[in-house]
């Protein structure tokens, strides 16, 4: 068997967190007098696309001339998204049926998350993640709060989990996702649930779902 191990993402891997982002930015705008369009915001979401919090808020204080500084759009955009997280939270569709696919082949599992930590405990409450990891749930404050792309959180994972990075591997939907995992030596399957295939481009292996991934296939390597 190739691998030995599955370290997942957790937003837009596991958790189906809808627009989330996508309406903190709107509402973030709306809030200072700038309306946008449905079509604009998801335009707007595309350019945002994995260049992280400050590059973001950094990117609308430009374009549309924002007064406020961008330590403050920051802290607001996110308070807004933490507040909007549990409205809708569910699934990434196929994550279940794929999960009981990996637990079949006897794979050890964990998650490895850059998310906010109020993100994280609002998620294993709402989808019971517990029930799926256990205790392997990891997120970067366990590591420095060093967050992706630095490899720190998957290098963290793994060790508890037991397994070498080499044996592992990572599903993943962002560039900064896809990036930590490679730099600690996991192979990274990249799924393109926000719809952006150029975010998951550099992955070791492209998909639009999980009923796309020939488990059987994988692990034979």
């Amino acid at each position: 068997m190739k691998f030995k191990a599955l370290i997942f993402d957790l937003d837009g891997t596991i958790a189906d967190n809808g627009n989330l982002w996508k309406n903190a930015t709107k509402n973030l705008l709306t809030e200072r007098g700038i309306e946008v369009s449905d079509q604009e915001i998801e335009e707007l979401d595309k350019k945002l696309c994995g260049i992280g919090m400050f590059g973001s808020c950094s990117f609308l204080k430009k374009t549309f001339d924002l007064q406020d500084p961008v330590e403050k759009l920051m802290l607001e955009k996110k308070g807004r998204a933490s507040r909007l997280y549990a409205q809708n939270l569910r699934f990434i569709p196929g994550f279940a049926q794929f999960y009981k696919k990996v637990v079949a082949h006897n794979l050890k599992t964990a998650v490895a998350t850059s998310s906010a930590r109020e993100n994280l405990l609002t998620a294993k409450k709402e989808l019971k993640l517990d029930r799926f990891f256990g205790a392997h749930i990891y997120d970067i404050a366990l590591v420095g709060n060093r967050a992706k792309p630095d490899p720190a959180i998957y290098l963290y994972a793994a060790e508890k989990i037991g397994v070498a990075p080499h044996d592992c591997f990572a599903i993943e939907d962002s560039p900064v996702g896809i990036t930590a995992a490679q730099q600690a030596g996991i192979f990274c399957i990249g799924i393109n649930t926000a719809g952006i295939p150029r975010a998951i481009q550099h992955a070791d292996l492209v998909i639009n779902s999980y009923d796309e991934i020939d488990l059987e296939k994988l692990l034979k390597g």
